[in-house]
Parts: C-alpha cells; structure tokens; sequence
C-alpha cells in the first residue's frame, strides 16, 4: 500500500511539474497555482495579524563611560534588527541573561562576523569606517531560546539605537511547515515529532487521511501540536498526498528477529578542531551476517535515538584576528591610520581572545599604516612686501599669505601644512634714526626773592621724528638743567624760602615733585607777610618722556593661548602669573606704569 501511494505522489509531483510551464506560480505552500505568500510573522497565506512587531530608538543621554543596556530582546523574539542610527566611536554588545558575553563583551571588540547566541546566528556588521556613514549593527532570524540583553558600549554622545524584533501573539496562526520538511526538522524553533511507536503512527497516519479525504488539503504542523525532540537523520524527504487520491491504510512492513538495528560509524564531524558534533548512524541488519536490509524489516520503534557526540575536541590554532581600519588622522595629505590585531582561537564555536606568543608562528599583520585621503592644498604668496612701519630704525612689514586649493579656491589655513606656512610678518631695520637733546626755556623767576638762587628748563633725548621705538641715548654731552641767579641782598626784606625737589613719582609717562614753601622773617622765623603772588610752586611736573618697558629674559610666555588667561582675569593667580609672566606683565604695566616709575 505504501508503495502504491509512492507512485500516486510522484504522478502527482510530475503531473505539477509539467504544469508550470503554462504560467502558473507556486506559493509558500509549494501548491502549483497558489497565490499564498509569507506574511511578517513567518506564517504562510497569513494576515500578519498573529505576531507582534516590537520597535523603537534608545536615545538617552550616557555620561560615564562603559556598559549601558540598551533592550532586552524576549524568548522566542523574531527578525531582530538592532542598529546604530549613524557611526559613532560606541560599539554595540550582546550578553544572554546567564552573564555569557556573545558580542564584544570584557571590553574586547570582536570582529564583524557570525555569532552564535540564544539558540540563533546573529550576523554582526560594522561597516567601513572611513567610506560609509552607517553605525554598527546586529541582526538574527531568530527564534531566540533566552532572554538576552543589547548593550552599548559608551564612549562619544549616543547617536540613537534603532531596535526591533517580532515576537509570536497568544492568538498567533503558527508557521506552516512546507511539504518537503525532513522529519525532525525545527519548525520555528519547535521540532514536529515522528511516530512514538509503530502503533501511534498507524493510528495518527489513518486519522490524519480521514482528515485529508474530508478537507482535500495536506497535514500541517503547527507550533501547538509539536513538541521537542532528538534531531534524526533522515533517510528520505516526505512528500505531499495528492489532493484527489485517498491512499488505502498502509500495511506493517514485515519485521522478523533476525533484524536488529546497529550502528554503523557516525556523521562527518561538524567542525575540524574547537570542539564539534557529530550523530551515530544506525542501519537495519540481519542479525547473523551483518548485512544491511531496509529500515522496514526492523521495528522503527525500537530505532535508537542519534544523541549528539564530541568530536575534534583540540583547540584550532590560533590565528591574527585583523579589525577595520581607523580613520586616516589626516584629511588631506601622508597621515596614519591604526587596526586592532587580536590574537585568537576558535573553540565550541566560540572565538577567544588569547595570549599572543600563541600566535607567534604566524607573522604579525601590521597595526599602523600611512594613508592619504587626498592631495592637501598649498599656501600662495599673493601680495609683496608692504613698506617698512618707520622711516628709520626697526620695524615690521606684512603680506599677504592665504591656503589655496588645488582648484585654486583660498580655504581654511587647517587645509594646508602649517609648519609650511610662509611668514607674512617679518622685522626691517631702515637704519639708525637722528637723535638729539631738545631743551625749553630758562623759567623766567629766579628761585630766591634775594640771594642766590637757580632758573631751571627741562631737558630731553628725542628722535628727530614721531616714533614709539626706545631711545638708544644722545651721547654724555647733557646740557644743564639749571643755572645760578641773584636778585641781590636779602636784607630788611621779607621773603619766601622753598626746600629741596621731592623726586618724581614716576621715571616717566608724566609724574609730579613737590617741596616744601615758608615764609620767612629776616630771623628766620615763620612770617605772613610774603607777597602770595610771589610764592613758589610747590608742585610740578616731571619726566614726560615716554617709557621703556625693561626686558627680563626669563620673563616669558609658556603657552600660545595667554591673552585669554588675561582676558579671563587670571594674572592674579601666582601659576598663570608666571605660566604667562610676558603678557601678565604687559597689562599690569599698561594700569599701573611700568616697574620702576614710582
């Protein structure tokens, strides 16, 4: 009977077959002429309405730097997509609940590739760094068998993580399973169980083509009918009933003791070292010769269960694990970029960061390399020297130095080499400038009333023309500043006495001297008889020249950016005070005079 309902299938397969020229599709059903396709949930011919899609963009602001989690992906979730919104110095980890690090995890990046993690292959993705725009990413068809957690690692402002995965709903139609499943395969990460007995299978197969006459449809599995269990390794494909043929019951292969099942050598192990899998292969045999015969002539029931067994248990040798290149750390021009090379082993599916001497039969890869994104610009000269800024002496003259491109644009100076750079300020000495003594008039009273006394006029080395610059000296030769006078006898007279010049209060810009003025009889005692439109000054100004700031070598500037510690008012500080020692110096000679002019 078995045999019978074989043919009628492959007529069945055949007669589709020849069909499809005419046009006709094949849905996800595998039925010729069907329009029925996958929804989103994974469910074929469904209405997308027996899962859920869950979504949204983890954005909260991180301040230390480290592990955050990010999303808890469920049991069971579906279609995981996890993505950064842009790229960013922050790299992505996946860790299940139980503490194992799948992804990036004990602060060692791992390289894009296929991760397996909570029962599913997550593929992860870290596109080129110095060509694309696009963050890092995980991605996974699921269904996961554990709760596990999307972390960022935290080192530059989050650019947002878009997350989203389908989980199934209480009421959800499940996948359907396609005719062409082998036996034991997962349905959506459930495994359709075969007959737990020859007698179950009877009974299930009879009901099963009772349902099929009635509905004229195929069995199918769904989630809430399987159950799990040891994966076999099939023999055959099971293929659809024709929905016009009614297959009588089959009939029992006969089975005699003369048959029992043996295992003869196992799978191909799964990996070539770390540590893989590999299943036990039984065949039906004759009992005596050893002769393998078709599965029918032992009890199907009694076929052993394939448990899966180690195999290649040494550890894979170990390898160099290169990373993506860093950003080239020039824009224009030679400059550097960097990789991370790991050392690494392979073992149970898991790669490992190890020691390096374990790598040392390998040649190293470099980790450093020069880059060149493209050609910088270059700085043009476009004006000549402008005239000197004095007429004689030592000055400054400018000109005009921009970055040019290399389409002829000016552009910002960061564009071009800076230790390149042209001066576009330089001294120019025009010579030694004229100096001489320029002197005022004798002040037109004398000192004393009567007696001896002295007439004054100030005295001072100038250039022969308006310049800030200091006065190297006019020679030794200094005219006087005073002369003697007499206005004769002071006898019988009343008279006006003045004492000494104070010195000046300062040794230039403008100070001011006085003196002490009485008035005394011919006894010399205090008197107020003096004429008071005779009274010397007791006030005058002194040393109006302008000052010349002393120059102490071992005052200087440590760093280019002092004008704003002296904007922001730190002079007062004795660090900044002397960290910037020429510039503090300036503006406190700028408000209180130079040290020395008191």
């Amino acid at each position: 009977m078995f045999v019978s309902y074989l043919i009628l299938t492959l007529l069945h397969v055949q007669t589709a077959v020849l069909a499809r020229p005419g046009g006709e599709s094949i849905g996800c059903d595998d039925y010729l002429g069907s329009d029925k396709v996958v929804d989103k949930c994974g469910v074929c011919g469904g209405d997308n309405t027996g899962c859920q899609v869950v979504s949204g963009v983890f954005k909260h602001a991180l301040t230390s730097l480290g592990y955050h989690r990010v999303v808890e992906i469920p049991q069971g979730a579906t279609k995981i997509n996890i993505t950064e919104m842009y790229k960013s110095n922050n790299y992505l980890a996946l860790r299940s609940r139980s503490g194992r690090s799948i992804i990036n995890g004990n602060w060692a990046i791992d390289r894009p590739g296929k991760y397996e993690g909570g029962g599913t292959m997550f593929t992860y993705k870290r596109p080129n760094e110095i060509s694309s725009t696009a963050g890092e990413s995980f991605l996974a068809e699921g269904p996961t068998n554990e709760i596990l957690d999307v972390y960022m690692i935290h080192q530059q402002p989050n650019p947002g993580v878009h997350y989203e995965y389908v989980i199934m709903g209480n009421n959800a139609i499940s996948p359907q399973v396609p005719p062409h499943r082998r036996p034991g395969e997962p349905v959506n990460g459930q495994l359709v169980p075969e007959g737990r007995s020859q007698q179950e299978g009877k009974e299930k197969e009879g009901d099963q083509e009772k349902a099929d006459a009635r509905s004229g449809t195929p069995e199918m599995f769904t989630l809430e009918s399987a159950q799990t269990f040891p994966v076999r390794q099939p023999d055959r494909f099971s293929l659809h009933r024709p929905d016009s043929v009614v297959p009588p019951a089959p009939q029992p292969p006969r089975q005699s003791r003369d048959h029992n099942w043996k295992q003869l050598g196992t799978t191909e192990c799964s990996t070539t070292c770390g540590k893989g899998s590999q299943y036990p292969i039984f065949r039906c045999v004759h009992r005596n010769t050893h002769e393998e015969v078709p599965e029918s002539y032992c009890d199907l029931a009694m076929k052993p269960t394939p448990e899966e067994e180690p195999c290649n248990i040494f550890p894979c040798p170990a390898f160099w694990d290169i990373g993506e290149w860093s950003e080239c750390s020039k824009t224009c021009g030679l400059g550097m970029q960097h990789r991370q090379v790991l050392c690494r082993q392979v073992y149970a599916n898991r790669s490992l960061t190890v020691q390096p001497y374990r790598c040392q039969h390998l040649e190293k890869p470099e980790t450093t390399s020069t880059c060149q994104l493209k050609i910088c610009s270059e700085w043009q000269i476009r004006t000549d020297w402008t005239s000197c800024s004095v007429p004689c002496g030592v000055g400054q003259r400018t000109r005009d130095v921009k970055c040019v491109s290399n389409i002829g644009d000016v552009v910002d100076d960061e564009e071009c080499n800076m230790k390149l750079r042209p001066n576009d300020i330089e001294n120019c000495d025009m010579g030694p400038c004229a100096k001489s003594w320029f002197l005022t008039e004798w002040s037109e009273r004398c000192s004393a009333e009567c007696g001896a006394g002295v007439r004054t006029r100030s005295v001072v080395c100038m250039t022969n023309h308006v310049s800030s610059l200091p006065l190297e000296g006019c020679g030794s030769n200094r005219p006087a500043e005073a002369t003697p006078c007499d206005n004769g006898p002071c006898t019988g007279k009343v008279e006006w006495f003045a004492g000494s010049w104070s010195q000046c209060s300062k040794s230039c810009q403008g100070g001011f001297r006085v003196r002490e003025v009485r008035c005394l009889a011919d006894d010399m005692t205090l008197s107020n008889l003096c004429d008071p439109q005779l009274k010397p000054e007791e006030k005058e100004s002194c040393n109006p020249q302008d000052c010349v700031p002393e120059v102490d070598e071992n005052c200087k500037d440590r760093y280019y950016n002092c004008n704003v510690v002296v904007q922001a008012r730190l002079c007062v500080y004795n660090y900044y005070k002397t960290a910037c020692c020429a510039s503090c110096t300036r503006v406190a000679n700028r408000h209180s005079g130079f040290p020395g002019s008191r």
